[in-house]
């Protein structure tokens, strides 16, 4: 008891002389002159970016409208240069943050040759996603607001970036995928639509009494759907990957539309071939795996 009695009295007398080598009031007003350069760095970027921003939308943008683009692909590059101006505005905030707190950024900066090679084997991947997002870019794969399939993610492009581009979901979910692992892109707003509306039917049916059904419903009801691309294409009796016997008709749209195209004849043809009395079996499978792209109609 005698020996950590007396080995305590040692560690309380070593603490009460390091407490009175700091110099409080020193301390105390270096932390104040942080805290005020911090305040006045914070109120600088923010202003300056509330600046920068109303700048670029007022340079940049308004330069890009009197391009020959494409409003959604002047949309595209707009966000891509705001992003690309958004990373060197927050590299500059780090490198002041590190400075007021004393961080030889300029000595990391001049030493950076000495770790590169482990710095560069990490940023391969930060390297991919820029030359792939270059590439995108320079080839008009996608643009904002374009519906696309990439692997198996499916929905409109929200955002193009120098590192990742961004997909929104149809059912509200926003992916962010990386440029590298964008390898095959289906973009389903380039050229029209196909909907692939299958009507099942029995191999007894009267096709010839169908065929004049499906006509007469077109006549009527083609000209209240500005929508459609051409006259229907009636293909007649077909098969689906189940072994459904089907009436095919093909409904060339404007992308995007074709699923409402789909919905609504699919509902006009059933009404109509059911008031002539046409039984009509019940369909096996997917009906709306039907709805299929297809390259740009003649």
């Amino acid at each position: 008891q005698g020996v950590s009695s007396a080995a305590s009295d040692v560690y309380k007398r070593q603490l009460q002389r390091y407490i009175q080598q700091i110099n409080f009031e020193e301390t105390l007003m270096v932390l104040i002159t942080k805290g005020i350069k911090l305040l006045i760095l914070l109120i600088i970027f923010l202003l300056s970016k509330k600046i920068i921003n109303f700048l670029f939308k007022h340079t940049v943008g308004r330069s890009l409208a009197w391009t020959i683009q494409t409003p959604a692909r002047q949309k595209t590059i707009e966000r891509l240069l705001h992003n690309c101006m958004n990373y060197v505005l927050y590299f500059f905030l780090v490198y002041w943050l590190l400075s007021i707190f004393g961080v030889p950024v300029s000595s990391l900066l001049a030493g950076a040759g000495l770790a590169g090679v482990a710095l560069g084997l990490g940023a391969q991947g930060f390297l991919s996603d820029v030359v792939n997002g270059f590439f995108i870019l320079l080839e008009n794969q996608f643009e904002v607001g374009d519906s696309v399939e990439v692997g198996p993610v499916t929905g409109l492009i929200s955002t193009v970036g120098i590192r990742t581009t961004q997909i929104r979901g149809f059912d509200g979910t926003l992916h962010f995928i990386p440029n590298r692992n964008i390898t095959i892109v289906s973009n389903k707003s380039r050229g029209d639509m196909r909907a692939q509306i299958d009507i099942p039917v029995y191999p007894s049916t009267d096709i010839n009494k169908v065929t004049s059904i499906i006509q007469e419903v077109n006549q009527e009801n083609i000209e209240n759907y500005p929508q459609i691309c051409g006259a229907p294409n009636i293909i007649g009796l077909s098969t689906t990957p189940s072994g459904q016997l089907v009436f095919r008709i093909d409904i060339f749209t404007k992308n995007g539309q074709q699923t409402h195209i789909y919905a609504d004849f699919l509902k006009l043809y059933q009404e109509a071939l059911i008031k002539e009395n046409i039984e009509l079996p019940r369909f096996i499978g997917n009906p709306i795996a039907c709805l299929l792209y297809t390259s740009p109609s003649p």
